[in-house]
């Protein structure tokens, strides 16, 4: 049994008691900073809750190129690969994306992309997993144009003065029109997820 091999090579095993994550400590405090971080972006992107591995596994994701070890100063993934990441990989979980139609037989006027919503990061290849509306099924791809303009009007509403108050000189010269206010990144609804 376990336990005799436990004996057998010197390994004193202890168990903690059920339900008490405080046992667990540090394990259980990212675990729970996984399961908060996911709750968060489900929420965000008002999705589906049958996507919460999803939400959870991105989180994951994020997490382990992002947080920095305080012994080394780099991330994990710095001192696994020795090269800093490539941020401009990273996208919002629930951004409205185009993936390609590389795999189907479309037409010269049917529709070369799809509408689709960034849910992750596949785990073993450099590609996004992408919930396609049309057919309702997560596609594994990197042939995705992600839609810039709505994480723009996000950035432009949240962060401070508005763009017509940071360029004067081209807005006075008659290129651009003055709006009294922008409208800020609306994240899909529960219609746009087609459930």
């Amino acid at each position: 049994t376990l336990r005799d091999y436990y004996e057998e090579v010197g390994i004193s095993h202890e168990t903690s008691v059920a339900r008490t994550p405080q046992q667990n400590g540090v394990i259980e405090r990212r675990n729970q900073t996984l399961i908060e971080a996911a709750r968060t972006m489900l929420i965000y992107a008002q999705a589906p809750l049958f996507l919460w591995a999803e939400a959870v596994a991105t989180a994951c994701f994020t997490h382990n190129r992002s947080i920095i070890c305080l012994r080394h100063g780099k991330t994990s993934y710095e001192l696994m690969h020795s090269k800093q990441l490539d941020l401009s990989y990273f996208h919002v979980f629930g951004a409205l994306c185009y993936p390609t139609n590389d795999g189907e037989n479309v037409g010269k006027l049917q529709p070369k992309a799809d509408i689709g919503i960034f849910i992750g990061y596949a785990p073993t290849k450099k590609s996004f997993r992408i919930y396609n509306r049309r057919t309702r099924r997560i596609v594994e791809t990197i042939h995705v144009d992600f839609d810039k303009l709505t994480a723009m009007a996000s950035e432009q509403s949240s962060s401070g003065p508005a763009l017509n108050d940071m360029i004067p000189e081209i807005i006075s010269s008659g290129l651009v029109q003055k709006y009294s206010s922008f409208t800020s990144y609306v994240p899909p609804s529960r219609n746009d997820w087609d459930l």
